[in-house]
Parts: C-alpha cells; sequence; structure tokens
C-alpha cells in the first residue's frame, strides 16, 4: 500500500507543471532605494560569467522590469512605465544571444529554452493586459517643460513584436 501511495505521488507530481511566476520588483521609482537598485543591477552584470548565468541574470531583470511597468501603468505613471518597459525590452532582448552562445559551447539548452518559452507567453500575456486597460496615447506634461506626447499602445505593440520576434 504504501509503494502504491508513492507511485500516485510521483505519478500526481509528474502531471503537475508549473507555471511561470514573475517576481516581485522591489524598490520603484520615487523611493529612495530605487537609484540604489539600479546601480547594484548595474554592477551585478559583471559579476556573471558563462552563458547560462548571463541568461539568468537577463531574464530575471527583464521579468522585474516588466513587473514594475505594469505597476507604473496601472498607476498612471506612464512616463516612468514606458522607461521601465524599455529596460525590460533591452534585457529580453538579449536572451537569444546567451541561448545561442551556450549551444555554441556544447551545453545542454532544453531547459533554457522552456524557460525561455514560457517567459515569452508570460510577457506577452501581461503586454496584451497592458493593452486593454491603457489608452493610446498620453500627453505627458512635466513642470516647467513642454509636453510630450507617449504612444503607449505603439511601445506595447514594439515589445510584443520583440518577444514574438525573438522566439526560439
Amino acid at each position: 500500500m504504501k509503494y502504491i501511495c508513492l507511485i500516485l505521488l510521483f505519478v500526481l507530481a509528474s502531471q503537475v507543471h508549473a507555471q511561470y511566476v514573475l517576481p516581485y520588483p522591489g524598490p520603484m521609482p520615487g523611493n529612495k532605494l530605487y537609484q540604489v537598485m539600479r546601480l547594484v543591477d548595474e554592477l551585478q552584470k559583471f559579476w556573471y560569467w558563462g552563458n547560462i548565468a548571463k541568461f539568468k541574470f537577463n531574464l530575471g531583470l527583464s521579468d522585474k522590469y516588466l513587473v514594475e511597468a505594469k505597476i507604473l501603468f496601472e498607476y498612471r505613471q506612464y512616463f516612468l512605465a514606458v522607461e521601465s518597459l524599455k529596460r525590460s525590452d533591452l534585457y529580453f532582448n538579449q536572451l537569444p544571444l546567451y541561448i545561442n552562445g551556450a549551444k555554441s559551447e556544447g551545453k545542454d539548452v532544453n531547459e533554457l529554452q522552456k524557460t525561455y518559452g514560457q517567459a515569452v507567453k508570460k510577457h506577452i500575456e501581461v503586454l496584451l493586459f497592458l493593452k486593454e486597460i491603457l489608452p493610446e496615447t498620453f500627453e505627458w506634461t512635466p513642470e516647467k517643460s513642454q509636453p510630450t506626447l507617449l504612444l503607449l499602445h505603439e511601445y506595447i505593440t514594439a515589445s510584443t513584436a520583440l518577444r514574438n520576434k525573438t522566439s526560439l
């Protein structure tokens, strides 16, 4: 009976697929620690060597800045959200380079490709959600400056296209 339970547990566990989960973003723009966090992110990129480590690092930052952008969009901080989305795109764009680099080194990249595919789906899901709830454009007027027209749907469409284009 004990072995039957273990076998059933193993079969059920193997059928459960973990979903891709986006991280908590940490300090947001406006927080005193935000610039420190950005500096730490920039310095950390020198700590990671090898294509697999750089893949994981860049994916983590892309995820973090996407969540940051989502939260800022939801709070109608459109200018800051667009900046965060551009940062997310910058890190996401590097991912195929690291997967291909690891593959050319003869490393098994099946798990990286699987993670990458899940990330693409989750990112596109978030971006499509944002496109539904946001206005097409927004005129941002900073104090004592000229207004800037933010083409929100165009930025989101470009980010979605980047994720579709770089699919492996």
